[in-house]
């Protein structure tokens, strides 16, 4: 073997300084790769993730309590309050052994009239609570807050907590328009419509708070206190890092308050129905009120179960807006569309005198339909019908024109649709789009009278109040009528259009003015100052025959000039339009024109609310 073999074969030494170089080098090496995976993993959480790891621990550290907004306030068209927030208070227990917090309640039971299942409840809720104070008793009046605030240097655990509440000036006068706000339930919570909201998050459920909640609700903030590892409150965080909760904005609507308050002074106590108060060239809606009515501060803090139930098992149902989502028969009122057909159709002219005479009915395809005066009309022409209200005369217009036509022309001037009102819960009004209509929802065909029926507003004819105040804004407003709202300022598009000619509306006016003057359906009800035009209506009453409601639709204006107040009035069991509808309408415009035009008015009774919120 030679030198050089034996040489590679040798082990190499451990100890040699090239050895112990290299695996000094080899330690270095990995030391400095250590390091530099440590560094760059702190470098990494402390400085780039930073925020996210700081959010986390915070996260762990304190718990969030959402700070409720105040809801923006809604005023009328002349700047008075139809709703606000006003500043209410709750007491609240701090959390402690059973016998201590139940010492504490017990304390202010008599003050607040706290009876042993309530104060039972708070004990069970303070167990349960993990620390944080629970709920005793909300909406204290003023006079509950003073004399705690005098004790509270005597009751430990107690604690005052002020709110924002919702406070409803004009209670139930306004209760179907403005609607109310009760607590988000989890249904709501899934829905699209109320993202980002949170539990416990107070929302608009009916009326103008419920259509502009987006507006009207505000954003909630959130106050930060300490936990510990069991979620147990161990202080309150700096204010100087709570996020305030961002108000909700402002509303103007196109109501008139006083309007609205005298609509509710004078409605026949007992009855039911609705009135609607619009301005025809505009469509804004001055008033909208519906009897029977509710205080909607009676849902401020969250209604009890026993209102809730009376409110709900009421036969006459309050909670119903009749305006919008109460449907009738129109009876004559809707006689001047029949006209508006017959006229454009030209299938006859307005000095025309029906062929029949009224003589208390007439016979026609082997029925016999009355009129509603027994002793009968006489010959008429259209004004003179429309001022008697005369069935015959319609009946033979109705004949004329053929169910087809009529269908027709009812459809486009939108009796089978809705208005399109900012409000939430208008009802669609019924009314047939021909015969085909009949086979669809009844499963027979119209026999040739049936446009009898329909001619003069009765039949498969049910309309809103809102949409015959439509109608008539229309015929007050030279044909056309924009979309009705209650948003002051918004753009609203015309909905309505009758197509009528000049003459044809002139036509109208003269018979709606003759229902006013002596011989007419409603001579009792003309106005002093002012020019009243308009129709009265008895309308069939399918749940009992022998009550019928009573309809008043029309407008008013100076004498000589342009219309400046559109009203529809129904008074359900009201017998007759005459009797029980057309003066609550013409004492409605009086009052508007009055006030209007500088005239003075009757004062208005103070409104009582049953529900009133300290301020």
């Amino acid at each position: 073997m030679s030198r050089f073999q034996e040489f590679s074969v040798r082990p190499a030494d451990p100890f040699h300084p090239h050895s112990r170089r290299q695996r000094a080098l080899t330690g270095i090496l990995f030391c400095v790769f250590a390091l530099g995976l440590l560094g760059s993993a702190f470098f990494r959480t402390q400085i780039l993730r930073n925020n996210e790891f700081l959010l986390r621990a915070d996260d762990n550290r304190f718990d969030v309590v959402p700070i409720a907004a105040p809801r923006g306030t809604v005023f009328d068209r002349n700047g008075k309050i139809v709703a606000e927030t006003v500043t209410g208070y709750a007491l609240l227990v701090e959390p402690g052994p059973a016998d201590s917090v139940r010492a504490r309640v017990s304390a202010v039971a008599g003050l607040l009239r706290l009876d042993t299942a309530t104060i039972e409840a708070a004990v069970r809720a303070s167990g349960a609570s993990r620390g944080k104070p629970v709920m005793v008793s909300r909406l204290l009046t003023f006079e509950q807050v003073s004399k705690l605030e005098e004790r509270n240097g005597r009751i430990q655990g107690l604690v005052l907590q002020p709110y924002p509440v919702r406070r409803y000036p004009a209670g139930p006068a306004v209760a179907h328009v403005v609607g109310y706000v009760l607590e988000i339930n989890d249904r709501e919570l899934q829905s699209k419509d109320f993202q980002g909201y949170r539990q416990g998050q107070h929302i608009g459920k009916t009326g103008i708070e419920r259509q502009y909640e987006a507006d009207l609700g505000g954003t909630m903030g959130a106050q930060y206190v300490e936990v510990d590892a069991r979620g147990r409150v161990l202080g309150r965080f700096a204010p100087t890092v709570s996020d305030p909760p961002e108000p909700g904005k402002d509303l103007k609507l196109t109501l008139d308050l006083d309007l609205q308050r005298y609509a509710h002074q004078i409605f026949p106590e007992g009855m039911r129905g609705a009135v609607v108060a619009m301005v025809p060239s505009t469509g804004e809606i001055l008033a909208m009120y519906s009897a029977p009515t509710y205080d909607p501060n009676l849902f401020v803090g969250g209604v009890s179960g026993t209102d809730w139930a009376l409110l709900n098992e009421d036969p006459a149902r309050p909670m119903l807006n009749r305006a919008l989502a109460g449907t009738y028969p129109p009876a004559s009122t809707w006689k001047l569309a029949t006209a508006i057909a017959a006229l454009e159709r030209g299938v006859m002219k307005p000095a025309d005198v029906m062929p029949i005479p009224c003589v208390g009915g007439m016979a026609y395809a082997g029925r016999y339909s009355r009129c509603m005066k027994r002793e009968g009309h006489g010959p008429q022409d259209l004004t003179r019908a429309i001022a008697n209200s005369c069935n015959v005369y319609f009946y033979q217009l109705g004949i004329r024109l053929g169910l087809e036509n009529l269908t027709s022309a009812g459809t486009r001037l939108g009796f089978s649709r809705a208005t399109g009102v900012d409000l939430p819960g208008e009802r669609v009004g019924t009314f047939p789009s021909g015969r085909d209509w009949y086979v669809r929802r009844f499963g027979w065909r119209p026999p040739p009278s049936e446009v009898m029926n329909l001619a003069i507003g009765q039949g498969p004819n049910s309309q809103t109040p809102l949409r015959m105040a439509q109608f008539y804004s229309a015929l007050a407003g030279g044909g056309v009528a924009r979309r009705p709202h209650m948003l002051m300022g918004s753009d609203a598009p015309v909905e309505t259009d009758l197509g009528v000619s000049g003459e044809t509306l002139g036509s109208l006016w003269q018979g709606l003015a003759a229902v006013i003057e002596a011989g007419g359906t409603a001579h009792a009800v003309e106005l002093r100052r002012f020019k009243l035009y308009g129709k009265t209506g008895t309308s069939q009453n399918s749940a009992d025959p022998t009550k019928d409601h009573a309809w008043f639709t029309g407008f008013a204006g100076p004498r000589g000039g342009k219309a400046e107040v559109v009203i529809a009035v129904i008074v359900e069991f009201g017998d007759s339009g005459s009797g029980a509808a057309a003066p609550l309408a013409a004492q409605i415009a009086e009052y508007y024109l009055n006030k209007k035009h500088g005239f003075r008015n009757p004062e208005l009774v103070p409104e009582s609310i049953a529900a009133r919120v300290s301020r």
